[in-house]
């Protein structure tokens, strides 16, 4: 059963009700002109699908019969990289090869059990881009809430960057993992952990700052995924509408892409109505 109703929407499932809350961005032409990894859409309107028809061969009487308002189907053609809006890294997007040999898993291998579970919500929108976020951060917050951290539990890190999605430069302002927080979350058992920004890592420029001074890796957090394998979910939105920090459930299942880094995911945060979701 579903339910619609302002802005909400239930569902019923084994008899308890959810309340879906989309944590997905959306893929726009309007900031293709300034996005890293580019994209384009081209839309085609049911005139143009109309078009179409008679470009097939169907002769304009057929046509005519078959659509006689002169409008058919609607497609839109879509240019983009699998690491465009909310998708999901497979450990193969990190690097060629594990630590231990062995290849990385790539996003049509990944276990589907490692796309759903339990989420633990991380409120770190205080932080600044130069801090980062680290392992006694995550700790600090946890005992901070009623919460346990278990595996299979999919960590969500809030910054509160993707309100600034639609600014070129976006990609530089958010405060991402550093490898000691990444590593807390994988070694507890997490096999997903998303963030609501460009990358889970810190930004480019202060990562690449700390890494050529020494002081740090350049894209630690990404890299430990050779060591330890693990998924990232890139480009989610609205974290800060999740009402609990925990007793919710994820789900960000990616699409299916033979030998590829990363799928695409229409991510959702399913919370318990009458819980401790309101």
């Amino acid at each position: 059963m579903i339910e619609v109703g302002g802005d909400r929407t239930i569902v019923s499932l084994f008899g308890r009700k959810f309340e879906l809350i989309d944590i997905s961005s959306t893929l726009s032409n309007r900031t293709s002109s300034f996005e890293l990894n580019p994209h384009k859409i081209e839309y085609i309107d049911h005139s143009k699908g109309w078009e179409m028809l008679l470009q097939m061969g169907y002769p304009e009487s057929v046509a005519q019969t078959l659509f006689p308002n002169r409008r058919a189907w609607a497609v839109e053609v879509v240019s983009l990289s699998t690491h465009s809006g909310t998708h999901v890294d497979a450990p193969y997007h990190y690097g060629p090869e594990m630590a231990s040999g062995e290849k990385p898993l790539t996003i049509d291998k990944v276990p589907l059990s490692w796309c759903i579970g339990p989420g633990i919500l991380f409120d770190m929108s205080h932080k600044t881009k130069r801090e980062g976020i680290t392992a006694k951060d995550l700790q600090s917050y946890l005992e901070s809430i009623p919460c346990k951290l278990n595996p299979g539990t999919i960590a969500l890190i809030r910054t509160d960057a993707y309100k600034y999605f639609c600014q070129q430069g976006y990609e530089l302002l958010h405060p991402g993992l550093t490898k000691d927080a990444t590593e807390f979350l994988v070694d507890s058992g997490v096999r997903m952990i998303g963030i609501d920004a460009w990358g889970l890592d810190r930004a480019f420029d202060v990562l690449m700052h700390d890494a050529l001074e020494g002081r740090a890796q350049f894209w630690e957090s990404h890299l430990l995924g050779l060591e330890k394998p693990y998924l990232q979910i890139e480009k989610l939105a609205n974290l800060d509408k999740i009402p609990v920090p925990c007793n919710f459930w994820v789900v960000a299942f990616p699409f299916k892409i033979e030998g590829a880094s990363a799928g695409w995911t229409r991510a959702v945060a399913l919370v318990e109505v009458g819980g401790d979701g309101k």
